[in-house]
């Protein structure tokens, strides 16, 4: 009996095996990334504060449960509340992060959300908890092990030196001012919570909506909220996602948003079309430019005719360049 041929035959199937296998497993998807979320809703300091932050915290959840699928085991909510378990006080905040850090691998996502007021004394900047703050700096090393893509959105007045002390490589962060001197009630959440709540702000329509444009959505609405009450805006929302903590207005040109505009909270569906940077990037800019002239409208009363002949004559030239590039884009 030839005695090599059926080694030379085990050796041909088992080739033929593990070349099968390895096509099976190139053809599997990649282990979904695990995604998981904090909400902080701090001291209230009245009762009309706490039923506002209440609602934008419920919001909030509700939407990242039921539209984004997050599992609610996953969703962590602290508060202004008796509930010693659940308060926003620091000893809670700690415990939260310190548990959340072995349960992050490298391709999982964090979603953080402070709402509440914050203070800036000049050195330090706080977001309010029930019993002592935590300081910027402070929450930068609580965040420091985790893990994994980090989304951390800080609603609050003087939220802006936490720009530079969070930001980091894979790290989106967004503050709701743009100056630590801006330490009025914010509006911001409300806005960023409605983006994703009500599905106004997918601009490309690819049937999702990204971190960016919430974000973008969310910043429009502010500045029209100010012009439609006749007050100047004390709040303009900053992202950052470079790692350079400068951060970077929407409709305006910089080198953030890249990753925001990769960066989702839902699961992708089969028939989810996908992201083209730079497509987004130009239809944002259009979007703005339409609502500066939307505003300028609004602000023709009060300007001299000269005055809005230019800025008009400016928003509609700039609005044509953007949206030949569109279509330029788009190859229609």
């Amino acid at each position: 009996m030839d005695r090599a041929a059926p080694l030379g035959t085990l050796v041909r199937l088992g080739r033929a095996g593990l070349v099968g296998a390895l096509v099976v497993l190139a053809s599997m998807p990649l282990a979904a990334e695990e995604r998981y979320a904090v909400i902080v809703a701090g001291a209230s300091g009245g009762a009309a504060y706490a039923e506002q932050f209440a609602a934008w915290t419920d919001a909030m959840r509700g939407v990242l449960v039921s539209r984004m699928q997050f599992e609610p085991s996953r969703v962590i909510v602290l508060g202004d509340r008796a509930d010693e378990a659940s308060a926003a006080t620091a000893a809670n905040v700690r415990r939260v992060f310190r548990g959340l850090v072995p349960q992050l691998s490298a391709r999982d996502l964090l979603f953080v959300a402070l709402i509440g007021h914050g203070t800036f004394d000049g050195t330090d900047a706080k977001f309010n908890l029930v019993g002592p703050d935590l300081e910027a700096a402070e929450w930068g090393a609580l965040i420091a092990p985790i893990q994994g893509r980090l989304v951390f959105v800080n609603g609050a007045p003087a939220s802006f030196p936490f720009l530079g002390r969070l930001a980091a490589p894979n790290r989106i962060i967004i503050s709701s001012t743009d100056s630590a001197a801006q330490r009025f009630d914010t509006v911001f959440p409300e806005y960023f919570v409605g983006a994703f709540r009500d599905g106004v702000a997918d601009i490309d329509k690819n049937g999702r909506m990204s971190i960016w444009e919430a974000f973008a959505w969310a910043a429009a609405r502010v500045r029209r909220h100010y012009l439609q009450l006749g007050q100047l805006a004390t709040e303009r929302p900053l992202l950052d996602d470079d790692g350079d903590g400068v951060g970077r207005e929407a409709g305006e040109d910089g080198s953030d948003g890249r990753l925001a505009m990769r960066t989702y909270l839902d699961v992708p569906t089969p028939d989810a079309l996908p992201t083209d940077d730079v497509l987004v990037d130009l239809l944002h800019r259009r979007a703005a430019l339409a609502d500066e002239a939307e505003e300028l409208q609004l602000k023709r009363a009060f300007m001299p005719p000269g005055d809005y002949a230019r800025e008009f004559e400016r928003v509609m030239l700039a609005l044509a360049r953007v949206t030949r590039e569109i279509r330029t884009r788009r190859g229609t």
